[in-house]
């Protein structure tokens, strides 16, 4: 059998797209591995074509692909109705098994010490498609073990939600073994106690190239601002810099949400030298209500304000005079979240 797998989005490595590959080489299958939505002058034909795509903001890459390759299985969380997983494809109820060699020059480490969440937030498909946290694999089921270095990414989605004890040993190995962790997909600031602060004071934590101390979280609701800064404040009587932080803003999905509830919240963050990172949800070229904001960005886009934010050209402008085509400051790393 020959199947291709095929990367619709994302820069860091696909963990569906790593099953699969594992389960096919297993059964003896030839695979591509592309990100390549069209194909190619001379590409064969396939019995089995996967994409995925995790980000909303693919559809129109999804339609090319499916134009291309009418029969393919298409998964990921950029259709929030899809909660079918790899493992339903494949009929078994667990698969925790990865092929790296269709990513050759990813030499760091990835995958989930647990999965699912205690939340519920309509926004997100993780409790639809993962339901509630369970503990999956220790660290040294994740390291690859040398030549490699003691770099993983970590992308559980509520790493304190797992058992106690469970956590507690995760951190465990992570401070003997020395290794570096990346929470890509954030860790609840809201839900921070003295021990879980003190455990990721414990630990390096860093940024997706493992060259900054980095640790992200999120504040995306304005009514969790008393919640989320005593879990910031927990955060840095343990040693974590409020510097270190960098927060998923989720904006454009409340209702209520106007520019200055939105600057109310940036704000807030910027005063205590957090990084925001803006997450728009939905369409990016709409704006919002000016509500009490005394700014001229009644014809501003959530998108504009987004790429404001992440390239910190509010250091040096205000959002109302930014030049969205002017080059400004690059975004820190490759971040990437699911919405």
């Amino acid at each position: 059998m020959r199947v291709r797998l095929t990367q619709i989005d994302g820069k860091l490595p696909n963990m569906a797209l790593m099953k699969l590959a594992h389960w096919h080489l297993a059964h003896g299958h030839q695979v591509h591995f592309t990100k390549h939505v069209e194909r190619d002058l001379l590409e064969p034909d396939y019995e089995r074509v996967y994409g995925s795509a995790i980000f909303s903001y693919s559809a129109p890459r999804v339609e090319r692909f499916r134009c291309a390759f009418p029969d393919a299985v298409i998964g990921g969380t950029h259709n929030l109705a899809d909660n079918t997983t790899v493992e339903q494809m494949l009929g078994v109820e667990e698969y925790e098994h990865y092929d790296y060699s269709i990513y050759p020059r990813f030499d760091a480490s990835i995958g989930f010490t647990q999965r699912g969440c205690r939340l519920k937030c309509g926004f997100c498909v993780v409790p639809k498609k993962e339901g509630k946290p369970r503990s999956m694999n220790t660290i040294a089921d994740l390291w690859r073990g040398k030549p490699f270095p003691k770099h993983v990414y970590l992308l559980d989605n509520d790493f304190f939600g797992q058992d106690r004890e469970q956590w507690q040993a995760r951190i465990d190995e992570i401070r003997a073994g020395e290794f570096k962790v990346c929470f890509s997909q954030g860790i609840n600031a809201r839900m921070i106690d003295d021990e879980s602060a003190a455990a990721l004071g414990s630990i390096q934590v860093f940024d997706d190239g493992f060259k900054v101390r980095r640790l992200y979280t999120a504040w995306d609701n304005i009514g969790d601002e008393d919640r989320f800064f005593r879990g910031v404040d927990l955060l840095e009587r343990y040693g974590v810099h409020p510097r270190t932080l960098m927060v998923y803003m989720l904006v454009g999905y409340d209702k209520r949400e106007t520019w200055e509830r939105l600057f109310y919240r940036f704000d807030k963050m910027v005063a205590r030298e957090i990084r925001p990172y803006p997450m728009v949800y939905g369409d990016g070229n709409r704006t919002l209500p000016l509500g009490g904001c005394n700014q001229r960005v009644e014809r501003r886009t959530l998108s504009e304000f987004q790429r404001w934010v992440i390239r910190k050209a509010y250091t040096c402008v205000p959002f109302q005079d930014y030049d969205v085509n002017a080059k400004g400051r690059a975004p820190v790393g490759q971040m990437e979240m699911t919405l």
